[in-house]
């Protein structure tokens, strides 16, 4: 369950609350394996445009599904749920594997080393599932990257979404600013099952 509050979550917006959008470092995100140079910038977007397609979409080379992408953020946060929208005709990515404050990773290292954690991905073509992190070990990061070692079949993979829900940490030393952040506390935080496994949930 996403959220868990006496209102109306379609009235409040609550997944456009938690989105970690803003504080992602759209200019240093890349990705390797992707057939157009730059296009992995493209899935990063404010949620409720998660199915908005228009400006273009992460595909990998054709052939060779998997996709390796590296996001940094502009400040520390903690994740609770990563979101992934594919795309149609077995070009869905079917695993992910994520490893946390690690630059530099490439394909062999993401091979080798042992990741974070892992899920079997749906195809979530809706954006309607969120999958769960083990909380305690989403704190402080200050940089992600997802591995997607395959697809449900297809030639290529394409993925039109990725959505990160949580908090804002603390700033970066090399930024100069100050911001206080109004934060709501939700009981289900401190209990929840994204500290106990790793499921997904359904986002109404």
């Amino acid at each position: 369950m996403a959220c868990m509050h006496d209102h109306s979550c379609e009235d409040n917006d609550c997944s456009s609350n938690w989105s970690l959008f803003k504080h992602i470092d759209l200019s240093k995100v890349s990705a390797l394996n992707e057939a157009v140079p730059g296009s992995v910038k493209s899935v990063f977007k404010a949620w409720e445009h998660r199915l908005n397609s228009s400006e273009g979409y992460l595909e990998s080379n054709d052939g060779d599904p998997e996709l390796l992408v590296f996001i940094p953020f502009t400040s520390d946060v903690k994740i609770k749920s990563i979101s992934i929208v594919g795309g149609a005709d077995g070009t869905s990515p079917s695993k992910m594997r994520v490893f946390i404050n690690r630059e530099g990773i490439d394909f062999s290292d993401a091979q080798s080393m042992q990741a974070v954690q892992e899920w079997d991905l749906a195809e979530n073509m809706q954006g309607m599932l969120e999958y769960q992190t083990r909380y305690s070990k989403f704190q402080n990061v200050g940089n992600i990257t997802l591995h997607f070692p395959d697809n449900f079949g297809g030639d290529r993979s394409q993925i039109h979404y990725i959505g990160f829900k949580g908090e804002a940490t603390q700033l970066k030393r090399d930024v100069v600013a100050t911001i206080v952040y109004e934060l709501k506390p939700n009981p289900s935080d401190h209990k929840t099952k994204a500290e106990s496994g790793g499921g997904f949930s359904h986002v109404e």
